[in-house]
């Protein structure tokens, strides 16, 4: 294995409390040659006293502080302070296997159309896995209508450079996504089918709370922004619109047929009665 250094970006807003757990999985990597960049996204809470405390241990550990801009700017602003060849993501609240750097770089010096490394992922609540994730990785075919590559993982950073980094106008989720269908028109993505990074599920996630309000929104910008894209695509396109529809029928017909909705429509039957005599 050659000895590049790996530059770990680490985006911090409001999450203080976790952010050792993912520092220490930092740390405790096998592959040594790293530095591990702290990005303060506007925190209000005391992520930068726990982040000095973690430069004073390790000088590998280095740290920015910037006004809140979003997911896209805090990772833009560290990705760019980065002196690294290669990019590994890693959000404060996450843990990686110690051993995902020493295992993921190898993979790029294989093959140069190889532009992202991804692997498997665990989903965990406290310390209770509730699955495990295992994106398909591939080239753009496989990122057209989802996401098929773990938001936070290894990427060489002339790749991010050269389409131009993450759109620092979606801070409302999927921002993963549209940055992966730029790269992968140029690179691959390949997955290492283990389980490297640890991701924390929340009770309830605020980012998960946004993509769900805002998803037809979102996919609409991504649609429009890679709009010769799609028309390239236009059939494959079509088929998976018209698929989605047929699957949100038959979705709402299994609800009708439910024995739910049959129950509530005999209780609220004689309410809407009463309610149209009173009009």
């Amino acid at each position: 294995m050659n000895n590049d250094l790996i530059s770990i970006i680490v985006p911090c807003y409001n999450q203080a409390e976790y952010l050792p757990e993912a520092l220490q999985s930092v740390l405790n990597q096998t592959y040594n040659n790293w530095e591990c960049i702290i990005v303060n996204d506007g925190a209000t809470d005391n992520t930068e006293t726990v982040a000095q405390e973690w430069l004073a241990k390790d000088s590998r550990f280095k740290y920015f502080k910037k006004e809140n801009g979003g997911l896209s700017s805090a990772r833009n602003l560290g990705i760019e302070q980065a002196k690294g060849e290669y990019i590994l993501l890693l959000d404060s609240d996450d843990k990686i296997n110690e051993t995902l750097i020493a295992k993921a770089l190898p993979e790029f010096n294989k093959d140069d159309n190889i532009g992202v490394v991804t692997y498997w992922c665990n989903r965990f609540i406290d310390n209770t896995i509730i699955d495990v994730f295992k994106p398909a990785g591939g080239n753009i075919t496989n990122f057209l209508y989802k996401n098929s590559a773990i938001g936070t993982s290894m990427f060489r950073k002339k790749c991010w450079k050269i389409i131009g980094g993450y759109d620092e106008e979606m801070k409302n989720g999927y921002e993963d996504w549209e940055f992966y269908i730029r790269l992968t028109q140029k690179w691959n993505v390949f997955v290492i089918p283990e389980v490297l990074l640890y991701y924390r599920q929340h009770a309830v996630s605020m980012r998960k709370v946004a993509v769900n309000n805002y998803d037809t929104e979102i996919r609409k910008y991504i649609f429009l922004k890679h709009k010769a894209l799609y028309i390239e695509n236009y059939e494959e396109t079509i088929t998976h619109l018209l698929n989605n529809v047929a699957k949100n029928k038959g979705l709402e017909i299994k609800r009708i047929n439910s024995i739910d909705y049959k129950l509530g429509s005999i209780i609220l039957k004689p309410l809407r009665f009463i309610k149209k005599l009173l009009k």
